[in-house]
């Protein structure tokens, strides 16, 4: 296999395209959008992603992390806001540990960069898939490109292997879910979200706390912001699409004003015009895709959102198709690049993490817009964190596991978060444990695990 096909320029494509060079492959990759780096990011999402250990070790491998260094915000916690604008900060892991806000379009412009600095890798931008022949391995596309309005340029290509790193609404799954045996879900939830900016203090400053998560939990809803390098931050409301209050219910200008005054008062004053904004950025839909197998035969695989597409949760979205690269150049380095042993082990160990992290992001949901300002959570995650200081090789808080935690895999976190929640529940039931908990027998939970 010489000549490799990577449909989709996004991050995990980018990052792929990086590898399979790297390799010595020689890669063309096929992007729908125009370049970013020439006219400005069109990808229709910007929210600001949570980069942590497992995407930092895929871009150290390729020796890109410090150049990303460059762009990332280290964010040590969560700050949560509660209606009355009262701040509670809870740190995320140990000192020193941290997730890291950087721009979805400066991280794939830096990545785009970095793939096209290689001699075997070419980028093809303005081409949308049209269709995709598994058997025969061929793509037919259409360059989009200054076409005129009644046609554009359709031609086909063929390709040694391609790569379907194309998104949630996949070309390169969408043939693979005509073929026999293959198992395909999509799941909608009833929340989708809508962008908002806090823009940089009139000194360039961030006006809220520059080295955390921001979080305003409100039981069915929540807005989070993340800090950018210019001062900014990017926040998100994730909101119902039906019920009250939802997006249905909001529609003048009186009643968003109304509803920010309600429930998230105290970012009014750095937003100029807060109504403009919600009403002038789009409502986006949060959507979870499974799909098995991910490899057809000789001709074809998928990586990314293509193959797991979950909701932005736990911030692993991204951090999982790059470990999907990550995992798959070290199976290719163990077998000596035999792609057909490769790609099975490839799709065996992938699929059973994609499907834990998928679990994982959802279950997060709960727990950041209902349990954050919780008195009783906050009281759990206290004792687990001294539960891990005095054991930290046998107690890793499930944060900890799936976030800092790149050598573990995501199924292995999930199950061993399922025998920790089984444990704490029980602790938690313990009479007076808010004024007690420093006095449990922690050995004692520790050794529960075991059994």
């Amino acid at each position: 296999m010489k000549n490799i096909t990577i449909l989709g320029a996004g991050l995990v494509g980018s990052l792929l395209a990086i590898y399979l060079s790297d390799r010595g492959y020689k890669v063309a990759v096929y992007e729908r959008r125009p370049d970013p780096r020439k006219k400005g990011y069109l990808g229709g999402r910007s929210i600001n992603l949570a980069l942590s250990d497992r995407g930092w070790q895929a871009l150290a491998k390729v020796g890109i992390d410090h150049k990303i260094r460059e762009i990332a915000i280290p964010m040590n916690g969560r700050m949560m806001h509660d209606t009355h604008g009262e701040l509670t900060f809870q740190a995320y892991g140990k000192n020193g540990q941290a997730i890291y806000s950087v721009s979805r379009a400066l991280l794939n412009m830096e990545l785009i960069n970095h793939a096209e600095n290689q001699a075997n890798v070419s980028f093809h931008f303005n081409q949308k898939c049209l269709e995709v022949d598994l058997e025969n391995k061929v793509i037919t596309l259409e360059n989009t490109e200054n076409k005129n309005a009644d046609e554009g340029e359709i031609y086909s290509i063929t390709a040694d292997f391609i790569f379907g790193s194309d998104g949630a609404f996949s070309p390169v799954r969408l043939a693979m879910q005509k073929t026999d045996r293959f198992n395909y879900a999509q799941t909608y939830l009833d929340y989708g979200y809508k962008e908002l900016t806090i823009p940089a203090a009139e000194d360039g400053s961030h006006r809220l706390e520059k080295n955390a998560l921001h979080i305003w939990p409100r039981g069915n809803f929540m807005l989070i912001a993340l800090p950018n390098p210019d001062g900014s931050f990017t926040c998100t409301l994730f909101f119902p699409y039906k019920g009250e209050p939802s997006f249905e219910s909001v529609k003048t200008d009186k009643e968003a004003l109304s509803f920010f005054q309600t429930y998230f008062p105290d970012i009014i004053p750095h937003i100029t015009d807060i109504t403009k904004d919600f009403f002038a950025n789009p409502t986006s839909s949060l959507v979870m895709v499974k799909a098995s197998p991910w490899v057809h035969k000789s001709a074809a695989a998928l990586i990314g959102d293509a193959a797991h597409a979950i909701v932005p949760f736990y911030g692993q979205g991204m951090n999982a198709g790059f470990e999907d690269c990550y995992v798959l150049n070290n199976i290719l380095e163990k077998t000596r690049d035999n792609w057909e042993l490769s790609l099975q082990e490839y799709q065996e160990s992938r699929i059973p993490d994609a499907d834990a992290i998928c679990q994982l992001a959802l279950n997060n949901f709960i727990e950041m817009r209902d349990l954050v300002g919780d008195s009783k959570f906050l009281l759990r995650k206290k004792i687990e964190a001294k539960i891990n200081e005095l054991y930290p090789e046998k107690w890793i808080p499930l944060y900890g596991m799936v976030t800092f935690s790149p050598e573990m895999r995501y199924s292995e976190a999930l199950a061993m978060g399922k025998k920790q929640d089984k444990i704490m529940a029980e602790v938690m039931q313990a009479p007076d444990i808010q004024d007690t908990w420093q006095h449990l027998n922690f050995e004692e939970i520790v050794n529960k695990l075991t059994k």
